[in-house]
């Protein structure tokens, strides 16, 4: 498990209180939504001038910022609106407060309405007006658009008036639609393609609509065919429908949306094939495109690019559909907002707008693009980038994908690829694909690889010339450049090569370039830096991939098993720019990354900052050398931290704590590396460990484990118990899931390892409908014979499709979204593998520093429960919304 180290800063959820300087209105509106502020603020500023005040909610979700605001604005106001996302659960301060100045006689009337599209009986405890009026008011609200907010406007002028009768029903509007355009630009027919560009409605009704026009405009300079789509909600079902609808008339060659969230209920228990089956359906890349609700100078300052709540709202979230992430496209900006021609005062209220960012948007419309050419380019044309890792950098250590084999695997698929009409023999070459991983092992080593011992007198099958690179490098963003200029250029330690030529490791088969990864430094020490958040690559590391895009013209790369280190150069955690250095080196090509399933942690660093696709393999069966238990639960902390750094920061600081109190009690600790960073230097010691493999162990992509290897797989998922059935070992005995197995003597537990094994064995030899005569039968081996029967060994033979789901996402389709964590854990949801993982957190049964969290946040729920009535609460209710 390794980190994106970040700075220090201020946490985007610790608010600090803030007075909101806002004067007294007689009519104040509060809203969660910057779109519907706006929109207001063009209509209703017309009819009440001075009489109007509109607030952003956010700013009063600390307690002192919602009493500071009630006290000395709300207080004096004649009517006072609420449209609040999340309702009570997310606003309980401010609501309170409301309530406390009502009990006291305060005179503001009080309307409080849902923040979405769904009625929450709820909020009626805190409205002044009877239902009916409430919904009808919620109505106005909810269908949206200019019109029903001037019937909202004439409802307040008659609630002022202590009227509320005769309120016309809302006009209802389409909460979906498309939005044709014309090009703005001429089109290169020579790439045209199709795209669709769905967004939210609240854009099109209130004329936000910068960001999308210009992003539009960069996609027709591409070449691209676009179609624009509003909606509330890709969740609702009639939206759904209308674009499967469409797609029979015109399929889309790529889909990008502006909209957050996740669109399905997301997986439960061993339901994981709940996905999102209408993307599943439109078969094509989906394409993250998120807008920032910060500006952009929040954004150029944040070392980890996303605030959580963006980054769980517009990456880790959509992430569960099968969306994989490009970059931020545009920034919220202040407008200041005046009553109108007749009164030029200004409206105390800061219009919130977006603004396109057009260097982010021209990254994501080349991305897209260059998907839609390697969907729409036909095989025998395609030219593909292998890209074998090399940690650390020897040639005996050469494509050592963590838990897999790589050298056989990259040649089965070599095969593969030859069978679906890849050119992989040119008509000047007489190479053919390698029979096995070792001849590929071969034949690379006879080229320049990393191991600068093995290279002398060898000469670089291609290479780049000098002044192409560094002419490449005066391109770049100053502070990239003078970070690149200090640690290689200026550096007087760092070798410099006579030639003008920078060799590029790796070998061509026709149309397909098998490449080894350069090493991240010359003259420093491998292992320390191979994970180095601070390094910038050397002038061969950014050759190598300049080579892949320019000279070779990749439609796409395949970075071949966990992991490089391409998703570990230096730059934002999440939604990078141009001064990022996994985005120098890349640029905008397409990244399939086959990773093993077990690990989330590392494979969520290439979703997020390489735009890399996932395509997750089998764990080993059994000859993987492991981690002894204090090991285990050393990864299991890292993993965790890793998730955590970016959404939930204060338990990423208790887990800091977690792991270095760990460290101080663990004997091996002596043999960590010095390293200023005590989890860095924990993360590489675990990382030698786990890839001290045998090779014959090792999985081969899309090739399922036989004989032995199948019977030591299944025994290691079938010996987990859980509440709803025992694990094999305790059925075997009759007893309850729960039985400690400690409990048994050695022998003891040899005798009922074979037993389980031979059970096994007897299971694959015979259909469910067939009695198992050498084992009794109980009711716990029943439970079992059913699951394995129905559930795993269905699921289990299904990964014999990694190898057709990566050839198929290299012709544009889609692959499917999985949840990740290791089989051998318990996590059966993980199969079948060949799915693009995700990983929301798998700890949602939580982990002991969520619990102490949990303990923490209940008892300050208590405690400011008796501060406020004197005494403990009687009855306590969890909401949990994600």
């Amino acid at each position: 498990m390794h980190r994106v180290a970040t700075l220090s800063g201020e946490l985007d959820h610790e608010r600090k209180f803030e007075t909101t300087g806002q004067n007294p209105s007689e009519i104040l509106f509060i809203s969660t939504a910057d779109t519907e502020l706006a929109g207001l603020a063009k209509i209703w500023s017309d009819r009440f001038g001075k009489k109007l005040g509109l607030f952003q909610s956010g700013h009063l979700l600390h307690p002192k910022a919602a009493e500071n605001f009630v006290d000395n604005v709300l207080c004096k106001a004649r009517l006072a609106i609420f449209r609040l996302h999340g309702g009570y659960g997310y606003f309980p301060h401010l609501l309170d407060e409301v309530s406390h100045i009502k009990s006291h006689g305060a005179k503001t009337s009080i309307l409080v309405l849902p923040g979405t599209d769904e009625w929450d009986p709820e909020l009626m405890r805190f409205n002044d007006y009877e239902e009916p009026l409430v919904y009808r008011m919620f109505s106005y609200f909810r269908e949206g658009g200019n019109e029903n907010m001037v019937l909202a406007a004439d409802a307040v002028e008659l609630l002022l008036q202590n009227r509320n009768e005769g309120l016309p029903e809302a006009l209802e509007v389409p909460k979906f639609g498309w939005i044709e355009s014309r090009p703005a630009v001429k089109i290169k027919k020579h790439r045209a393609g199709r795209v669709w560009l769905t967004f939210y409605r609240a854009l099109h009704q209130t004329g936000d609509m910068a960001v999308i026009k210009s992003l539009t405009e960069s996609l027709q300079a591409q070449g691209l065919e676009v179609s624009k789509f509003y909606a509330y909600s890709l969740r609702e079902q009639e939206a759904q429908q209308e674009l499967l609808r469409k797609a029979e008339q015109e399929p889309p060659d790529a889909i990008l949306t502006m909209q957050g969230f996740s669109i399905g209920s997301g997986p439960s228990g061993n339901r994981s094939d709940e996905r999102v089956s209408f993307l599943e359906t439109l078969n094509c890349p989906v394409i993250q495109v998120p807008t920032s609700t910060e500006n952009r100078e929040a954004w150029l300052n944040n070392p980890r690019g996303f605030s959580a709540s963006n980054a769980a709202m517009s990456v880790a979230l959509p992430e569960t559909d099968g969306r994989f992430f490009s970059t931020v496209v545009g920034f919220k900006h202040d407008e200041v907002f005046s009553y109108g021609e007749e009164n030029d005062s200004e409206l105390e209220f800061r219009l919130k707008r977006l603004t396109p960012d057009k260097t982010q948007i021209s990254h994501v419309s080349e991305l897209t693009s260059n998907w839609v050419m390697l969907r729409r380019t036909e095989n025998y044309k395609k030219r593909l980038a292998i890209i074998l890792a090399n940690y650390p950098n020897k040639d005996s250590r050469l494509g050592n994908g963590v838990g897999l084999d790589t050298p056989a695997s990259v040649v089965a698929f070599l095969k593969e690829l030859e069978k679906r009409g890849y050119a992989l023999v040119s008509e000047e070459e007489e190479s053919s694909v390698p029979e096995n991983g070792d001849e590929l092992m071969r034949i690379l080593q006879e080229g320049i690889t990393n191991d600068e011992e093995m290279n002398y007198g060898k000469d670089p099958d291609q290479s780049i010339s000098c002044d192409r690179l560094f002419g490449m490098i005066s391109t770049l963003p100053e502070s990239s450049r003078d970070a690149f200029s200090k640690q290689w250029t200026n550096n007087p330690d760092y070798p410099k090569s006579n030639s003008d030529l920078i060799p590029v490791a790796g070998k061509c088969f026709g149309n397909i370039f098998i490449g080894i990864q350069p090493q991240r430094g010359y003259g420093l020490q491998t292992q320390a830096i191979y994970h180095d958040p601070a390094l910038p690559p050397p002038p061969e590391y950014l050759a190598f991939y300049q080579w892949i895009k320019e000279d070779f013209k990749a439609h796409a790369v395949i970075h071949f098993g966990k992991h490089g280190n391409l998703e570990w150069l230096p730059g934002r955690s999440v939604a990078l720019g141009p001064e990022d250095f996994p985005q120098i080196a890349l640029g905008t090509l397409p990244n399939l990354y086959p990773f093993i399933v077990n690990d989330p942690g590392e494979g969520t660093q290439a979703k997020r900052r390489s735009s890399a696709v996932i395509v997750d393999h089998l764990t080993p069966p059994l000859t993987r050398a492991g981690l002894y238990e204090e090991f285990d639960k050393a990864e299991r902390l890292l993993e965790e931290h890793a998730h955590c750094e970016v959404l939930y920061p204060e338990r990423a600081h208790e887990l800091e704590h977690e792991i270095e109190h760990m460290l101080e009690n663990a004997e091996w600790s002596a043999e960590l590396p010095q390293d200023e960073d005590p989890l860095n230097a924990l993360s590489n010691h675990l990382c030698e460990l786990k890839e001290s493999q045998i090779r014959s162990g090792l999985h081969i992509f899309g090739q399922l484990p036989e004989g032995e290897k199948r019977i030591d797989f299944l025994l290691s998922l079938l010996r987990m118990s859980s509440v709803e059935r025992p694990g094999l070992l305790q059925a075997l005995l009759g007893k309850d899931h729960d039985f400690n197995l400690d409990s048994l003597s050695i022998n003891e537990r040899d005798r009922i390892e074979n037993m389980a094994r031979e059970w096994v064995n007897c299971e694959l030899s015979a259909p469910l409908n067939d009695k198992n005569i050498i084992f009794p039968e109980n009711e716990g081996t029943q439970k079992l014979r059913l699951w394995l029967h129905e559930i795993l060994l269905p699921r289990f033979k299904r990964c014999a499709d990694e190898t057709r789901s990566l050839a198929l996402a290299l012709e544009g389709k889609f692959v499917s979204p999985g949840p990740s964590g290791a089989p051998t854990r318990g996590r059966v949801d993980v199969l079948p593998t060949g799915r693009n993982f995700y990983s929301v957190d798998p700890r949602v049964i939580p982990t002991k520093t969520a619990w102490r969290c949990g303990q923490d946040l209940a008892e300050e729920l208590i405690q400011r429960y008796r501060d406020d009535h004197g005494e403990f609460p009687k009855t306590t209710a969890l909401v949990i919304w994600g």
